[in-house]
């Protein structure tokens, strides 16, 4: 695999060569300091253009970064303006490279505070402070969205356990582990916000959760994961009621917003009767 230091010399090396390119900046992980390099961290660059015809015109060029492995191009609607490629490499470096033409690149350049400038040819980049994450630290809710999460985490529960009463399991999974943990995660954003002061990110989908979590409840965090089979899935859904009600009341006690007690009593009783009567059907049934 090729080093930091080689792949930044390269990347480097093809703005400097190539006219159409005028400046060059970073984002994304390695631009902040915070987070512990390692191996597998995209270079998230930048290429500040002239123009993209040119460009996308022979979409060759991007071979001299290296042998692709898998190249991904998911943006396609304004390509006059930029366009971007996900390119990982066969060494296993990921280069996450975006072109954009000037007025666009100078307007989104201030935009993101994990931000550092690479090349400015011209002198025509804004000074910004020093890369940090602040843009990313969790958000603060305010009373209607506090109560909605609570509600809707609780409401949803409902719908997972008729699929698993019908024995629907793809609809009982996606309800849980999109709906429902949806909620559970948002909640466990501002628990970790109101114990950090909202100073930090968790990062994408919750990755640095370790790390902020007590280690009791990233343990039952953990456990609100579930393989296939229903009593699995019911003693994840219980963890992530369990957790939920653990997180939630001190959240909202921060804020002075009221937890809605009654509707977890209401929904504990509900879930656990469907529980009950589906394990008396399956009983039922070994002995038909």
């Amino acid at each position: 695999m090729r080093t930091e230091k080689e792949m930044f010399d390269l990347i480097l090396n093809v703005a400097n060569n190539d006219e159409r390119i005028r400046a060059v900046y970073m984002n994304g992980s390695r631009a902040n300091p915070k987070v512990v390099k390692d191996i597998y961290q995209d270079y998230d660059i930048v290429f500040m253009v002239t123009e993209t015809k040119s460009f996308l015109d022979d979409k060759d060029w991007i071979k001299v970064f290296g042998e692709p492995a898998i190249i991904q191009e998911p943006n396609r609607e304004d390509p006059e303006t930029y366009y971007t490629w996900l390119m990982l490499f066969k060494d296993g470096n990921r280069i996450d490279l975006n072109i954009r033409t000037k007025e666009y690149a100078l307007k989104e350049y201030v935009k993101d505070s994990l931000t550092v400038p690479l090349l400015d040819k011209d002198h025509c980049l804004a000074k910004i402070p020093a890369a940090n994450d602040s843009d990313y630290y969790i958000k603060k809710p305010d009373e209607t969205r506090y109560k909605s999460r609570c509600n809707n985490f609780w409401w949803c529960l409902q719908n997972v356990a008729k699929g698993i009463a019908r024995d629907q399991l793809p609809y009982a999974m996606w309800m849980y582990n999109y709906v429902v943990r949806d909620d559970l995660t948002k909640m466990i954003d501002w628990f970790i916000g109101v114990i950090t002061d909202f100073s930090v990110t968790v990062g994408m989908s919750g990755k640095y959760y370790k790390k902020y979590l007590p280690e009791s409840l990233y343990s039952l965090f953990t456990k609100t994961y579930s393989g296939s089979d229903y009593n699995d899935l019911w003693t994840a859904i219980f963890n992530s009621c369990e957790l939920f009600r653990i997180i939630a009341s001190p959240v909202g006690e921060h804020f002075g917003f009221t937890y809605n007690q009654e509707e977890d009593t209401n929904m504990m009783e509900y879930l656990v009767r469907v529980k009950e009567s589906c394990q008396n059907e399956m009983l039922g049934s070994k002995f038909e």
